[in-house]
């Protein structure tokens, strides 16, 4: 995914006692990165409510053109910014394309503003200065001081209502301004359509409709206020319309309870003592304001706001306790919040009666399943998806059988790319639903129709008007004439086919399993072998002449360069390893990636990746090359495996405000660090097998479904130890460099033998 501002939520050490209690022990600091993003705030694990604050309202356009400064807000917060607009509900966590940013609130006090003003002239507007001195950030739980309006706010979330309380100083003149025009991406013509209607004086329901990244979304919401406002009121931004009906009988600008239009701020007005706390409830539904009613009801019934947190922290608590780990103290911060980020998506996308927005924008009921959206599919097929299926199985396998409602609905029959809200937004490349859907078939956590679900997968496979898989089919290859990215797209359609094989083998499908298993190995037809790198390569069946192998622009790949792209065949290492001259000359190969230089220049037209993320030419800040460093393990050298690993779990997360050297891409950059750090990784999801590497943990227990727990242990754990010796699977010797999932789901004990030397031997 494209890279913005990270914003870190990490989490102190936790000791022995605070094992049973992780939430209580969480102080998270917040933090930013030159690379990356994710928001502060409050969440539930998996929920459908991200209420977090807002630091601008920059728009994506600028003139006509797409404002760069604008990447900076992916996720509404930049860290560096002195000033606070609002609180909005929903965000995304470590993208860097964006949308979102729906129903924010500001709490005011003094004359009424009804703008949010501006970064440098804040008192312009509704917005206010704060200070990270002032500021709280837990998991489930959200505070910080609005130091120009003296007052104190407060966020905590359900899955599906967000929960405000502000502290008021004694004032006539208090207001919470509800801002139906801001958004993340945000631009003029965004908001489609708004409507809004005042119940009584404590209740306001209405809906949104955007178009953005995702193209109809519509999002339902009901408003509950703690003690009734004395007056409320609209501004309507609209540009002035040639027919504006007969509305204008009215005044709709106060005290007008049906406010509708494209641009529309409101403001509930409120008396308020000193110290005087005024909460709002604020829930959302993909399907009516009625189901969104339902939702807060149901959900947050009363007005206790700490019994909220303490139930959103207890259910965080019950989620982080999955895996306890003994470690040094700043790889404790580092692991759980690698382990919040990873539960934070893909979202619960349907309402407390099961109703949901399907992709057709009818409402369905989910039947035996939860409904989830924000499947960020290009980079979490790598190691998020692969790590629910040991960590969250029972979530993984309702996420699975969304993408086949995604399917049934879809008027294209194609599977999710990047599932958004009961869109597809189609960003980034490949069909890597079906690398997930594999994946769980093959560990046996998906339930539903497995025949069908090969079916829905060759169906997207065989789509030949989306991006080239026509020309893929017929040629093996995507010609560089017919797409930008042509090489990465025919490497990740290869990987994707080796997918689709290994359910048709699994079901006994010999035809499906042999042709779709012949189409994986379409990647040496972008394998220029005269200089052993991925190339372009043209219709006539030749290679592009002009050819940078250090550029990340306009080479054939998206978001990287050949170096890294190179290595991407995670369904065939040993083919490729041949192919590039054998065990020696691969592992060297390998050892360039990391010990090269790569020139700024050479990504600099590419905002997705910075310096940060970089060793050597491994870009470790973006996705397509996380599986290198275990290559090693194919090429007969696994301690050079162990020594990369640990490298980059040092130089690329650490506890610090901007310690992610990614984007953390809705938790794939967090997964590639839990499971690294636990020692084992899933080199290609779709596969029942990990490449074992270095654990930087000194111990480690899992709490898998079904009450089976499974342990790591390092013995002479250390910084400098970062060596294996020897490995041990309930107590017996382990061969090869590499562990079944069933030995894990089975429950046991993996041990490792650490030491500060190699232990070289010809594997």
């Amino acid at each position: 995914m494209k890279k913005a501002l990270l914003f870190c939520l990490l989490f102190p050490a936790l000791s022995t006692q605070a094992q049973q209690n992780l939430v209580k022990y969480v102080k998270p600091i917040i933090g930013t990165q030159k690379m990356g993003h994710t928001y502060p705030g409050a969440t539930l694990p998996f929920g459908s409510v991200q209420l977090s604050p807002d630091t601008d309202t920059l728009s994506y356009e600028l003139n006509g053109k797409y404002n760069g400064e604008v990447y900076k807000y992916c996720a509404g917060y930049k860290y560096e910014d002195k000033t606070i607009v609002g609180f909005s509900h929903t965000h995304f966590s470590g993208t860097g394309h964006s949308d979102l940013g729906d129903f924010l609130i500001m709490p005011t006090q003094g004359a009424l503003k009804i703008n949010p003003g501006t970064a440098d002239a804040p008192k312009s507007g509704f917005r206010s200065a704060f200070s990270h001195k002032n500021e709280t950030a837990e998991a489930g739980y959200y505070k910080v001081k609005l130091d120009d309006h003296q007052i104190q706010a407060e966020l905590t979330a359900s899955k599906r209502v967000g929960m405000h309380r502000y502290t008021f100083p004694k004032s006539a003149d208090s207001h919470l301004i509800l801002d139906l025009m801001s958004g993340i991406y945000n631009y003029d013509d965004k908001t489609v359509w708004t409507y809004v209607r005042v119940i009584n004086d404590s209740l306001v329901t209405g809906y949104r409709q955007t178009n953005g990244w995702a193209r109809t979304r519509t999002v339902y919401f009901a408003m509950s206020f703690s003690k009734p406002f004395k007056s409320y009121g609209q501004k309507n931004f609209d540009k002035k319309q040639v027919y504006g009906g007969f509305w204008r009988k009215f005044d709709q600008n106060n005290n007008f309870p049906e406010i509708a239009g494209k641009r529309i701020r409101m403001h509930f007005d409120f008396d308020t003592k000193e110290q005087e706390q005024v909460q709002v409830k604020f829930a959302l539904s993909p399907v009516s304001q009625d189901n969104a009613l339902e939702n807060m009801r149901t959900e947050i019934p009363g007005w206790n706001f700490d019994e909220v947190k303490n139930q959103a922290q207890t259910e965080w608590n019950k989620e982080l306790n999955k895996i306890n780990i003994a470690a040094s103290e700043d790889d404790k911060v580092n692991f759980y919040t690698a382990m919040y980020h990873a539960f934070i998506n893909p979202t619960t996308y349907g309402d407390v009666n099961g109703q949901y927005k399907g992709l057709d924008q009818n409402a369905h009921k989910a039947d035996g399943f939860t409904n989830y959206t924000t499947f960020s599919l290009w980079d979490t097929y790598r190691a998020l998806h692969p790590f629910f299926n040991l960590i969250q199985p029972s979530r993984n396998n309702d996420m699975v059988k969304s993408m086949m409602a995604h399917y049934d609905q879809s008027a294209l029959k194609m599977l999710p790319i990047w599932s958004h809200y009961a869109n597809d937004n189609w960003c980034m490349s490949g069909y890597h639903s079906v690398s997930v859907i594999a994946d769980a078939i093959i560990k046996g956590v998906y339930d539903g129709d497995a025949a069908k679900a090969l079916e829905a997968c060759i169906t997207t496979a065989n789509h030949r008007n989306y991006e080239g898989i026509g020309k893929y089919i017929d040629m093996g290859y995507i010609p560089a004439e017919s797409s930008g990215t042509s090489v990465s797209n025919t490497l990740e359609y290869a990987y994707d086919d080796w997918c689709i094989a290994q359910i048709a083998k699994r079901l006994g499908k010999q035809e499906v399993y042999n042709e779709f298993i012949k189409r994986s190995g379409n990647w040496k037809n972008v394998y220029d072998k005269s200089i052993g790198f991925m190339r372009p390569r043209l219709a006539d069946g030749s290679f592009k002449k002009e050819f940078d192998v250090l550029s990340t622009h306009g080479q054939g790949f998206i978001e990287g360069n050949t170096w890294n792209y190179s290595f991407f065949v995670p369904q065939d290492p040993e083919s490729l390893m041949a192919a590039m001259g054998g065990k020696q000359k691969f592992a060297a190969r390998i050892d360039s990636l990391f010990t090269m230089h790569l020139p700024d220049e050479f990504f600099a037209d590419t905002e997705d990746i910075t310096r940060e993320g970089i060793i050597g030419g491994y870009v470790h800040g973006n996705e397509p090359a996380h599986h290198v460093a275990y290559l090693y393990n194919w090429a007969g050298q696994p301690w050079k495996t162990q020594e990369r690993v640990r490298m980059i779990l040092k130089m690329q997360y650490k506890p610090t405000p901007d310690g992610l050297g990614g984007n953390d891409d809705c938790g794939q950059m967090s997964a590639w660090y839990m499971f690294s750090s636990l020692g084992f990784y899933p080199v290609s999801p779709g596969s029942d097998e990990y490449a074992l590497g270095s654990p930087s943990v000194k111990s480690a227990s899992l709490a898998l479904e079904g009450g089976k727990t499974f342990a790591v242990e390092a013995i002479n754990q250390s910084d400098k130890n970062v060596y294996v010796q020897k490995v041990l699977l309930n107590g017996k010797i382990l061969t090869g460099n590499s562990i079944k999932h069933d030995d894990i789901t089975k429950g046991g004990k993996l041990t490792f033998y650490m030491s500060s030397r190699p232990v070289k031997s010809s594997k």
